[in-house]
């Protein structure tokens, strides 16, 4: 079984209501998982998303109705491939902006996530 939590690839996630978005971060929760979207550290308070639920699968992956996948190439998922690059480049470009990796590890903490480093 592939672990959601050790894939190095860029994933994205298929809501409930069928759209579609890019994962910037996740992490495990003793109930489920903790997920933040791009751009987060702009509105913490609605970038950061706790599911909880049984994670089933193998890739993709679900719990609670939502669905995470493989982020796929500019030809088969264009334009969050396209999200994704544009956040990897600002990432790059502005790192004063964005939270260490240790800050983080400390926000999913506040929202209960289980972190093994």
């Amino acid at each position: 079984m592939a672990d959601l939590f050790t894939v190095t690839a860029p994933l994205k996630i298929r809501l409930p209501d069928g759209r579609q978005k890019v994962i910037a971060e996740l992490f495990p929760h003793p109930e489920g998982l903790v997920y933040f979207d791009l751009l987060w550290h702009r509105h913490p308070e609605t970038g950061v998303h706790v599911l909880k639920g049984e994670l089933k699968g193998e890739g993709p992956w679900k719990i609670d109705g939502h669905i995470f996948y493989v982020l796929g190439c500019h030809g088969t998922d264009g334009a969050l491939a396209a999200e994704y690059s544009e956040w990897q480049s600002w990432r790059q470009q502005h790192p004063e902006e964005y939270p260490d990796a240790r800050m983080v590890e400390r926000i999913a903490e506040r929202h209960g996530a289980t972190i093994t480093s």
